[in-house]
């Protein structure tokens, strides 16, 4: 019913088909005939498909990576409103990928994405403001964000806030968090943690730290 929906013309039949496709959920993965899909659904002014249109091009998925293109359906999207866009043409324009660096507005985006409560864009900004990449080191503000990240489930947002009660001396605070990082994080993102914890100095927080992340990853 739902290919009958796409094909009829419907685009969020078109854009829901598309990432079954995608995952290969209920149907065999077939990567270049979502991207087809998303293409047809973004046709018809379909955001979140022009967005993942854009997530084709910059990952290579159903076709080979084009940064540039990827960039170009961000911008698009973003500029129409959505949240999802934002974040990843900020991430582009963050490392220079298929776009000229531009650090101030990565920040710009992110900050849009952010009071549209998106987690990740919120971790994002968390980010800039402790590493002062596009003004002033601010640590007060990069522990809000990374709090409110985490707090909206962002796991990168977890291990950050994590992070940042262990060198407050809060352990026992930022176990609970760490847990849900490894839960909801990915393997590769669980392994890095657990190396970064493990080289920490805080007292009781390295080995409580991993054991916590690898539990939340167990469960």
């Amino acid at each position: 019913m739902l290919h009958e929906a796409a094909a009829a013309g419907n685009a969020d039949a078109q854009a829901i088909y598309a990432q079954m496709l995608l995952d290969g959920v209920e149907v065999p993965a077939d990567p270049p005939a979502a991207l087809r899909w998303f293409v047809k659904a973004a046709a018809q002014q379909h955001l979140m498909a022009l967005n993942m249109v854009g997530r084709c091009y910059d990952l290579g998925w159903g076709t080979a990576p084009d940064k540039a293109r990827a960039a170009e359906c961000y911008r698009v999207a973003a500029e129409r409103g959505l949240d999802w866009a934002m974040y990843n043409y900020a991430t582009l324009l963050a490392l220079g990928n298929g776009v000229a660096e531009d650090k101030a507005a990565a920040l710009m985006w992110l900050e849009k994405a952010a009071a549209m409560d998106n987690a990740k864009a919120i971790n994002f900004v968390g980010s800039f403001a402790e590493d002062g990449w596009a003004g002033p080191r601010d640590m007060a503000k990069a522990a809000d964000c990374y709090a409110r990240a985490a707090a909206g489930g962002d796991f990168r947002g977890a291990f950050n806030h994590a992070r940042m009660l262990g060198a407050a001396g809060d352990v026992d605070a930022a176990l609970p968090w760490l847990r849900q990082a490894g839960a909801t994080g990915n393997a590769r993102f669980v392994e890095q943690a657990a190396t970064w914890l493990s080289a920490s100095d805080i007292a009781g927080f390295s080995t409580r730290g991993v054991d916590a992340l690898r539990e939340g990853a167990t469960c």
